[in-house]
């Protein structure tokens, strides 16, 4: 379904509707912060009014060990350095890697997690930008692939050197199914986990009705600091995850071109179409996460006829036209739009 929207500016941002007045109540604990280089915020009822945010720490930080490109101790940077491959022994890793594979297959390679070589390349991964030409583009696309990589028995292994992996766009919304089940072994039944904007829920939020997430309007607004709500969703025991090309992009100061940050794996160059930004709604965040960059590859269009094939997963889509901007959705996710919205 779609309906106009009449706006300039190419930015969307998700933000979470905190109920930061609503947290007084007996048993309700609040907590925010920074983590993987960005800001988590925590709303649940404890049963034992504990202060579960040391907690929830500390399994993101083993997340961080696990899965962060910017820690050279990390198990995906030390593959990503060796030459052959490494023994791996680490539950997150392997379930990231295992899920990825999966949702890589579904994608057709528009979510691809050996896209680590062409996101650097373009200057926005670990490492600074090179000097892109179709030449280098074309060596560095015979290391994308996930069939280049093998798991036998706990090793890890590459059909060459230079492949290496990039769990930004699967690993945040891993964190967030993690800092859940934090919560869940505590016996928390109302919660709302964020972190950079992605989202997962249970139960009711303090006023004991569904979790209201707020998706923004498009505003040419980097800093985030100017945000006007464009649309409000309920959910409950579901996950969000949205992916655009809001923040993370440069323009060549030669030609004036931009370069979003989104790189399809298939062409080994910035994504240039017309979709601005894709929220995905699954059962896990892990799952929307990388569903929502995959959308991101693939245009409008591939994404909404691909999730037709898949009920399980819904999108809400914000697309340039030559007008200003539309929004689309799946058929179901309209049962998460927000009644009084």
């Amino acid at each position: 379904m779609k309906k106009s929207l009449l706006l300039h500016h190419p930015v969307i941002l998700i933000v979470v509707l905190l109920l930061s007045s609503s947290c007084s109540r007996n048993n309700w604990i609040k907590n925010e912060g920074e983590v993987f280089g960005t800001y988590y915020h925590l709303i649940y009822e404890s049963p034992e009014g504990k202060n579960l945010n040391d907690e929830v720490m500390l399994a993101l930080d083993s997340v961080n060990r696990a899965l962060s490109t910017y820690d050279s101790t990390s198990v995906i940077s030390r593959f990503n350095r060796s030459k052959k491959g490494i023994e791996v022994n680490n539950d997150h890793f392997r379930a990231v890697f295992t899920a990825a594979c999966r949702i890589t297959e579904i994608t057709e390679g528009a979510f691809d997690m050996t896209v680590a070589p062409l996101v650097n390349a373009w200057g926005f991964g670990f490492s600074k930008r090179q000097n892109m030409t179709p030449a280098l583009i074309d060596s560095l696309r015979m290391l994308v692939g996930m069939d280049n990589i093998t798991i036998e028995g706990d090793s890890v292994l590459k059909s060459t050197s230079g492949i290496m992996l990039d769990a930004s766009a699967i690993a945040k919304g891993y964190g967030v199914d993690v800092a859940a089940k934090v919560l869940e072994r505590y016996g928390c039944k109302n919660y709302m986990v964020e972190i950079g904007g992605e989202i997962t829920t249970k139960g009711m939020n303090p006023k004991n009705i569904p979790w209201r997430i707020g998706i923004d309007k498009p505003i040419d607004d980097p800093s985030a600091s100017n945000r006007e709500i464009q649309t409000v969703i309920q959910l409950s025991g579901k996950s969000m995850a949205t992916s655009g090309n809001y923040r993370q992009f440069y323009i060549d100061k030669k030609t004036g071109k931009k370069y979003a940050h989104t790189i399809d794996p298939l062409s080994g160059e910035p994504v240039q179409h017309s979709l601005l930004s894709a929220s995905i709604i699954a059962d896990d965040c892990m799952t929307a996460d990388a569903w929502a960059t995959a959308c991101m590859v693939m245009g409008l269009e591939k994404s909404l006829e691909l999730l037709r094939q898949h009920p399980e997963v819904d999108g809400y889509f914000i697309h340039a036209t030559q007008d200003g901007m539309e929004v689309s959705w799946t058929e179901g996710f309209e049962k998460y739009f927000s009644a009084d919205d």
